[in-house]
């Protein structure tokens, strides 16, 4: 079973929370002494040690220079960092747009060799039509109320596809529940059209992509759409944020979650015929 997200988040902010209670424990500071010297209400400095609220980098400048621990907060602030950046919501990233978003992601497809993707809900960005991009990117957009920039940001999804998919040397390992198949993005000629570039792109040879039958007997459940880099980063799509997992022992998790899932898939002449039965059901 593949790490919770916010699980392996939380783990991190514990983390630096912990080493916070060192250095106050280290100066022989009790809880009210740490805040007196901060400016705090007690309060606050329960709330750091605990990782009920993540610290600012202004509070972990504050803490170290209470302990006289100066030299301590560059470290400190670049674990918060990192710690903060696992969870990221899309109401921070999206406040602009769709479009930026899309464009985030350039450098890390560009330097990622292997992508392994398994998908329960849409059809992977790497491999939208125009037309299903931009009916999935336009709800997307609604939902979450941000500035309509769709038409931006699915030229930008296609550009970043048609470049790793189609040029270097990179490969794509794509699960898809069939569920995926069956389920409407847009209308039913957006979903034809959808469908019938899948059959095309398992012609890619950078591509290899598999169909979890509903009739395939479960060893591993559903559960959210991830995507490994190589085998250095795991990202996990939630309904409010991104949650990215770096921590080798999470990563293999995922790896492993993968790996289950592509013993219940199927592939070519058995996921083309899935494909195909998906699209007749349209008619």
């Amino acid at each position: 079973m593949p790490a919770s997200p916010s699980s392996s988040v939380q783990a991190a902010r514990k983390a630096v929370a912990d080493r916070l209670r060192e250095l106050r424990r280290d100066a022989g500071l009790t809880g009210h002494a740490l805040a007196k010297r901060a400016g705090w209400y007690k309060s606050k400095v329960s709330r750091l040690e605990n990782a009920v609220t993540p610290p600012s980098d202004d509070d972990i400048r504050r803490w170290c220079a209470a302990c006289q621990a100066e030299d301590q907060a560059a470290d400190l602030i670049a674990a918060a960092r990192s710690a903060d950046n696992m969870y990221v919501e899309w109401r921070r990233v999206q406040r602009t747009g769709l479009r930026r978003l899309q464009e985030s992601y350039v450098s890390l497809y560009e330097r990622t060799r292997v992508f392994r993707t398994y998908c329960a809900n849409v059809v992977p960005g790497v491999l939208q039509t125009h037309e299903y991009a931009t009916a999935l990117l336009r709800s997307i957009s609604q939902f979450h109320e941000t500035p309509d920039d769709v038409a931006d940001a699915v030229e930008a999804r296609l550009a970043r596809s048609a470049r790793v998919v189609r040029e270097g040397d990179h490969r794509f390992a794509l699960l898809l529940e069939e569920s995926v198949l069956r389920h409407r993005v847009g209308d039913a000629e957006t979903m034809a059209g959808q469908l019938g570039y899948l059959l095309s792109a398992m012609a890619f040879p950078s591509v290899s992509l598999g169909v979890i039958p509903f009739s395939a007997e479960r060893r591993m459940w559903m559960i959210e759409t991830f995507t490994v880099y190589d085998d250095e980063q795991a990202e996990a799509e939630l309904l409010t944020a991104r949650v990215n997992v770096t921590a080798p022992t999470d990563v293999r998790q995922y790896l492993k979650a993968f790996g289950e899932f592509s013993r219940l898939a199927v592939h070519g002449a058995e996921a083309r015929a899935l494909i195909t039965a998906a699209i007749d059901a349209l008619e």
